[in-house]
């Protein structure tokens, strides 16, 4: 009779109790890689829905094509973002060739630069960083929708009678890519001005209720209809633009290499995941496409979203104090509302009330403007 193992003794056990017994190394190989594919297919999230993107997009769907190409692609280096907008308030008085000059000595994207010209930008792109991160997560992922929910809101808007041509802005209609597309530009083109509005407002009644629109407006001005800060002479500081029938963005390549002091020919927009700054994306896809480990990602991504949540928090008890984590980085939270039935309450209610107090308003042309707040002339008002 054969001596029997302990090995073989334990196997024989298993098989009578009907429990499989180890597998062989090359199936435990096999049912690992399983595994970790389940786990990261769990973990990466599902692309953002039709409604979710028009939440995202709707406070700069309005904004001229140019400076609405910069915000996308910025919006893709939320750190470099809160570096570039604390630089801006901190450099108040550079303007012009001046603040062109000081760009050329800073690490961050040329993308990210660009927007220190429009400062109250990178401030609403910095206070609402949250924001700012999920935008440039469905830049990164999904770009063509994103694009076409930009160019839903503009037809909303138009239908309303709340995007028309002026004396800052020109809108046309025209056909990209076989279908119908709504084009915004300065009406001057050497100066560009940024609207602010109220996307509770200016699209009509907001289809999406557990999705109210991202808001935002700069200290001291509130116009629901709409209104323009002050006018900035554009130079070659938005080199960006939208390619509408490609479903993304493009380079102007002559203003780019202008501003950056370069010599490129290449008009394609590429993101340069250094300038991430370790940002982790947002689902496998994008990751992989980067050459960036996405399991490995995961928990940063959540710490990172941990931070602007407990920043909003903080924000909403009134004791935020501007914390900064370990790469130099307040985490001020997300937009007011979002996810808060008391606040898209107030969205409405402050919707409702616009259209009974100042009925229906002609484009950004209608309503009040800004005084001052911008930089005018190429410097400071």
């Amino acid at each position: 009779m054969p001596l029997l193992t302990t090995r073989t003794l334990a196997s024989g056990v298993a098989a009578a109790l009907g429990v499989p017994g180890p597998l062989p190394a090359a199936a435990q190989q096999a049912q690992a890689s399983s595994e970790l594919a389940a786990a990261q297919r769990a973990a990466s999230p599902a692309p953002f829905k039709q409604e979710e993107l028009e939440q995202l997009v709707a406070p700069i769907a309005l904004y001229p094509d140019a400076l609405l190409a910069q915000v996308l692609m910025a919006s893709t280096y939320p750190i470099e973002v809160v570096q570039a907008s604390r630089w801006a308030k901190s450099n108040p008085k550079l303007s012009g060739q001046a603040l062109e000059n000081a760009m050329q000595n800073e690490p961050w994207d040329p993308s990210v630069k660009s927007l220190t010209a429009v400062p109250q930008v990178l401030e609403m792109m910095e206070t609402k960083l949250d924001w700012t991160h999920k935008l440039g997560d469905a830049f990164l992922g999904q770009q063509a929708e994103v694009m076409k929910a930009v160019q839903r809101l503009r037809a909303k808007a138009k239908d309303a009678g709340h995007l028309q041509s002026g004396k800052e802005q020109t809108v046309t209609t025209t056909q990209e890519g076989g279908e119908t597309v709504i084009v915004i530009e300065p009406a001057n083109a050497e100066v560009i001005y940024v609207p602010t509005y109220d996307p509770a407002y200016v699209y009509g009644p907001w289809p999406y209720p557990a999705y109210p629109p991202y808001y935002w407006y700069p200290p001291g001005y509130y116009y629901p209809g709409g209104a323009f800060l002050a006018g900035i002479i554009i130079g070659s500081w938005l080199w960006g633009g939208c390619n509408w029938g490609g479903g993304g963005v493009h380079v102007e390549h002559h203003r780019y290499n202008n501003f950056n002091r370069t010599n490129i020919s290449d008009g394609n927009w590429r993101h340069n995941v250094e300038h991430r700054k370790g940002v982790a994306y947002r689902d496998q896809a994008t990751a992989s496409r980067f050459d960036r480990d996405f399991s490995r990602n995961a928990e940063a991504r959540q710490q990172f979203r941990g931070r602007a949540e407990q920043g909003r928090v903080e924000m909403q008890r009134g004791d935020f104090a501007g914390r900064v984590d370990g790469a130099g980085v307040g985490n001020r939270g997300a937009f007011d509302g979002v996810g808060n039935s008391a606040a898209t309450r107030d969205i409405s209610n402050r919707g409702n009330a616009s259209r009974e107090s100042m009925g229906r308003m002609g484009g950004f042309s209608g309503g009040g403007r800004a005084g001052g707040g911008g930089r005018g002339g190429g410097g400071r008002r």
